[in-house]
């Protein structure tokens, strides 16, 4: 299989992972309904370099940030199946980068969160994973 076909579906598989995140954090969803942690996370403020937040602004704010960088991972994976598409042996490199952060993504999924950010990781790693494999030679791409 050729590497840029790869890349385009870790793209889009990445797109649909960052839009299901922040869709999450939109709705403000909690799992188990109105909690009395969540109460708390919206009621609790505190100084934080001059400014009030509450412990709920931190938790969104890092998953609104999570989110961009998914919105930007997968554009760079796009990116990258354009450059793969002369020569994916140059593209080597950063699959391999972004596969090790697919990989620990799946990991501490699983550890720590649910099963859907679980497959969405792994399957992100699994198309990675190919791409870097099939870009393994010199002059690999569409133009062979």
């Amino acid at each position: 299989m050729k590497p840029f076909v790869l890349l385009r579906i870790a793209s889009i598989l990445t797109l649909l992972f960052a839009a299901g995140h922040t869709s999450g954090g939109l709705s403000l969803w909690s799992p188990a309904g109105e909690t009395d942690v969540l109460r708390a996370m919206r009621s609790f403020h505190f100084d934080a370099a001059g400014t009030s937040r509450t412990y709920l602004d931190f938790y969104l704010g890092f998953g609104y940030i999570l989110s961009v960088y998914l919105f930007a991972q997968a554009v760079v994976f796009w990116q990258l199946a354009s450059i793969a598409k002369s020569d994916a042996y140059r593209t080597r490199p950063l699959i391999g980068t972004f596969l090790l952060v697919a990989i620990a993504s799946t990991v501490l999924s699983w550890r720590f969160i649910f099963v859907v950010p679980v497959i969405c990781s792994a399957t992100i790693s699994v198309c990675l994973a190919l791409a870097f494999f099939f870009s393994g030679k010199r002059g690999s791409g569409a133009a062979k």
